[in-house]
């Protein structure tokens, strides 16, 4: 049965093949094991250090906010920590879900901050940031961005303030754990979590209003009993006739969170991470992050100045968890131990063009021998009657086999001249190609004939 393969040297199968190894080494990788005691004989072993205080504070964290949190209520609550032990103790899913503790910190302070008593709260700041916009830049940036709106505009903005936001961390995350080592992996959950926590935490103690409110209320006093707003998403919810970005902000955990912006520190700390690890999509993942400082405002959620805090808080964070031995470009590219390349077919190995069949527009490639058969001439030249394929090596010092003699007996090919100019390159190169489409027997009788060399067989064509 004929093997197709896809064109070579085409980026898109040339990606694809490269996804797929690097999905299979990835899974290679992993530990399957379901035993608990595995978990706990790895616990065992491991020598604290100073570094594993923090995971005090993420118990500290949770004894904080966990009882804060009146959705669910009890004892439906006591599942989460419950479920997270568990997942913990599997090491099938605690090699996923420890180093993202941070992670799962952070998601607990966003959702349970909304249930904080209003008495522990701060004063909502109303006028401070468009007053520092003026003060430093010398005009309201925001507000001059929003002046001008357009559905085209719209659509732009909102692809990665609406969308891309949520779901590239977790694009990253994927092709860290394809291409890179584990390590890495676990720097960007603890660089991720540790960063929205930090900037959540500046947003519960510095509540600030967005721009939104200053277009709907002005500049008079807020309160935590206000509900959050779309800004210019609410466009976007009547360009396609739905309301999930208005019930979404309007029942926001963190109302008044204007400053620092997550969107754009989120956006910075993307753009650094995969410029350092990925430096190939460096200019790519910039003008993402560009795009996004530009939406923020642009959809009335941020002013500038909180664009600008965001961006300085990811770069403090990022270069905070970078460890020293990924500093180093080399080692910060590296792929993981133990993957495999995507395979090159035997025609890239010998740099020889593959044979297609059909008009150009098709252009598939074929493999079959029969379609990819050479004739008598290119097999052998004029002076040679021996299949090149099926020449015997000539070892030097045997008699009978290391000079050619004059008497051939029955059924014996010429020997090839002492100079080996005879046949032809491409024969040899094309031998090599059809040596990889023969079968198991056919592989033993060729052993045989290079062990036998003086014994007259039958010629046997490769691939029939």
């Amino acid at each position: 049965m004929p093997r197709i393969y896809l064109r070579p040297g085409s980026p898109v199968t040339q990606a694809l093949l490269n996804v797929y190894q690097a999905f299979i080494s990835a899974v290679g990788r992993l530990d399957k094991s379901l035993l608990p005691k595995d978990t706990l004989n790895r616990l065992r072993k491991h020598k604290l250090t100073w570094t594993d205080s923090i995971y005090l504070f993420h118990l500290a964290s949770v004894a904080f906010w966990l009882p804060l949190m009146q959705v669910p209520g009890y004892p439906v609550k006591l599942l989460i920590p419950l479920l997270f032990a568990i997942a913990l103790l599997v090491p099938l899913t605690s090699q996923f879900f420890l180093p993202a503790s941070p992670v799962f910190a952070w998601l607990l302070l966003y959702y349970t901050s909304q249930f904080m008593p209003v008495t522990w709260r701060p004063t909502i700041s109303v006028a401070l940031l468009p007053a520092l916009e003026s003060v430093l830049y010398g005009a309201n940036i925001s507000d001059i961005l929003t002046r001008f709106t357009h559905p085209v505009l719209d659509v732009i903005a909102w692809l990665p303030y609406g969308i891309n936001h949520f779901v590239f961390p977790f694009v990253v995350a994927a092709f860290v754990w394809l291409f890179r080592p584990i390590e890495v992996l676990h720097l960007w959950a603890r660089v991720f979590g540790y960063f929205n926590y930090a900037g959540v935490l500046i947003q519960i103690l510095f509540p600030c209003a967005a721009p939104w409110y200053e277009i709907i209320h002005g500049l008079t006093p807020a309160d935590y009993g206000m509900h959050g707003s779309p800004g210019g998403l609410l466009r976007i919810d009547r360009l396609f006739g739905g309301s999930g970005y208005t019930v979404t902000f309007s029942n926001a955990p963190v109302v008044f969170g204007a400053f620092p912006s997550l969107h754009a520190g989120c956006a910075t700390l993307e753009a650094l991470f995969v410029s350092h690890f990925f430096p190939q999509a460096t200019r790519y993942v910039w003008a993402y992050a560009g795009l996004m400082y530009w939406a923020t405002m642009y959809l009335s959620h941020h002013y500038l100045i909180d664009v600008v805090g965001g961006g300085c808080l990811a770069v403090l964070f990022f270069y905070l968890y970078l460890p020293d031995e990924f500093r180093n470009p080399a080692a910060a590219t590296a792929q993981p131990a133990g993957s495999r390349a995507a395979p090159r077919s035997k025609y890239e190995t010998y740099d020889l063009e593959a044979p297609f069949r059909g008009n150009a527009a098709r252009r598939q490639m074929m493999v079959d021998p029969a379609d990819f058969d050479l004739s008598e001439s290119s097999q052998a030249s004029d002076e040679e009657e021996m299949d090149i394929a099926y020449r015997s090596p000539i070892i030097e010092n045997m008699p009978g086999i290391g000079k050619p003699s004059g008497d051939s007996g029955p059924g014996r090919g010429k020997r090839v001249s002492g100079s080996g100019r005879s046949h032809r390159h491409t024969a040899s190169i094309a031998s090599l190609i059809r040596e990889g489409e023969r079968g198991p027997e056919e592989g033993l009788f060729l052993s045989w004939r290079a062990a036998f060399p003086g014994r007259p067989s039958q010629r046997t064509r490769c691939g029939q």
